[in-house]
């Protein structure tokens, strides 16, 4: 039998926000019984008073892990994010204190790509007004404003893989595609890529954006970027809440330079379902707002459950990082018979070789290892074979100079 640090059934779990059962069972198929799984999100002070003693800790988009959070984490080796996002997580500190954070960054690519092309026909057709009209008693047949897909021009902001997939939708309705991404990206189809947002914007008779919450993106789209755009034109953020300056775009819905918008994601958000969301696009008949659930389809969240618990489990396992946001990634197969240990440490000169005189001074042959650093840390995965006392090994690996954290494996 193999003999691990902490029996799985000791590793403790928590998962917030409803995580889907999936990773429950992917945990419990694997021998990890010790997981609680709790409906809503909690607010900094109670995640600090929760996360003491937990080794696994995984969220959704509404709880934030703060400094103050990892701070009062004890036990806590590994976070998984269950959505695509990681800004509500202190990926830098995090780092330093030798903790990979996991998410899913393709899990959901079809959701949020489908709802896109929903909400586009739904505009462009004048639906949200007309339905409400007609729950008012109204009847409005006249065709004034609204619009077939076919021949209309789609730009969306940021190629990456929900663009690409919202490309390949939209071109099969009949969607002209153009992009803009800060990187090049390989055209799908029949899209081409535009030299700058300024073009995209003036050109487009949708734009759709799709790029991540960085310090470049935040307020990227605000009102030069919305006078920008062509006139009857529409606006769709399924991207992050910060990319949109909501004022000015409220402003233009109202005064008609723009002929509608889709809004998923918002600068501030209710912490919980029940709370009520204020936002100025409120009662603005050609606004489409949905409370962030581009990726909200059970087929998603049950992918991102499957992903996720993965992606822990393979660290908790044998130490593989592949697919960490903030870490370096390393991974050695399993290798049966023998022992190892995880090192994370101060990125300094010397460390590695002196950490292998820890094993060669015990006769310990290292039979594999694998380093990789980053300007900060190192993470050293090492198999040896021999009698390895662990916790006299232990011992002396978490006293290395250096050291952030060690692990013996198996």
């Amino acid at each position: 039998m193999v003999k691990h640090s902490l029996s799985k059934d000791k590793i403790r779990i928590l998962l917030l926000e409803g995580v889907h059962e999936n990773a429950v069972q992917e945990f419990k198929a694997l021998g990890y019984t010790n997981v609680e799984l709790l409906k809503g999100a909690l607010d900094e002070d109670q995640l600090i008073e929760k996360i003491q003693g937990v080794h696994i800790v995984g969220i959704r988009s509404r709880t934030r892990i703060t400094e103050k959070v990892l701070a009062a984490a004890n036990r806590l080796m590994a976070i998984g994010c269950f959505c695509i996002g990681t800004n509500q997580v202190a990926l830098e500190a995090a780092h330093k204190a030798g903790i990979p954070v996991f998410n899913a960054p393709y899990s959901n690519t079809r959701s949020v790509a489908e709802l896109v092309i929903g909400e586009i026909v739904m505009l462009m057709r004048r639906i949200p007004e007309k339905s409400t009209a007609c729950h008012q008693g109204k009847w409005d047949k006249s065709a004034t404003n609204a619009f077939e897909l076919r021949g209309k021009t789609l730009g969306i902001v940021g190629y990456g893989h929900i663009g690409a997939q919202l490309s390949v939708l939209a071109e099969a309705m009949g969607l002209q595609v153009r992009y803009y991404d800060i990187e090049k990206k390989l055209a799908i189809g029949n899209a081409r890529p535009v030299s700058s947002l300024q073009e995209l914007l003036a050109t487009s008779d949708v734009v759709s954006l799709h790029v991540p919450a960085t310090p470049q993106t935040r307020n990227m789209i605000g009102e030069a970027e919305i006078r920008a755009m062509k006139p009857g034109s529409y606006l769709i953020n399924a991207s992050r809440g910060n990319v949109v300056v909501i004022d000015p775009l409220a402003e233009a819905l109202k005064e008609g330079r723009l002929l509608g918008a889709a809004v998923d994601v918002f600068p501030k958000e209710p912490a919980a379902n029940g709370e009520e969301f204020q936002s100025p696009l409120r009662n603005l008949a050609n606004v489409i707002l949905t409370p962030h659930i581009g990726g909200s389809t059970l087929e998603a969240q049950a992918n991102i459950g499957v992903e996720v618990a993965e992606k822990l489990i393979k660290y908790s396992d044998n130490g593989s990082t592949v697919g960490a946001v903030n870490f370096v990634e390393v991974s050695l197969p399993v290798k049966a018979g023998g022992t190892r240990f995880l090192h994370i440490h101060k990125n300094a000169p010397g460390i590695l070789r002196r950490l292998n005189e820890i094993f060669s001074s015990r006769d310990l042959n290292i039979s594999a290892q694998y380093l990789q650093t980053d300007p900060e840390i190192g993470y050293v995965v090492v198999d040896v074979d021999g009698e390895v006392d662990e916790a006299e090994m232990m011992a002396d690996l978490t006293a290395l100079d250096g050291t952030i954290r060690a692990r013996f494996l198996f």
